[in-house]
């Protein structure tokens, strides 16, 4: 499934905020100087979609907050729920 990201660094926490239309809205806990956001977004989308840190790819947007995400390892309808899980 690809999915797109729009990056909000140097949060407490890092979550979902919120989705609109298909992009997320990600808060990650990370300087946005330094490429540590994309390992920190990557094992938080991961975690968030219940598969290992390796499924997770970002394919485009890797130096900006705008990302396009790749996540495989499970069904496209089981991470459709998790989709429709987000406000």
């Amino acid at each position: 499934m690809i999915v797109k990201v729009r990056v909000i660094p140097n949060c407490e926490d890092n979550e979902v905020v919120s989705r609109i239309g298909s992009v997320l809205r990600v808060k990650v806990c990370a300087d946005p100087s330094d490429l540590k956001v994309n390992v920190v977004l990557k094992e938080y989308l991961a975690e968030f979609f219940e598969v290992p840190a390796k499924m997770v790819n970002i394919i485009r947007g890797a130096k900006g907050r705008e990302k396009t995400v790749e996540i495989v390892g499970k069904t496209e309808e089981e991470l459709k729920s998790f989709l429709d899980s987000i406000p």
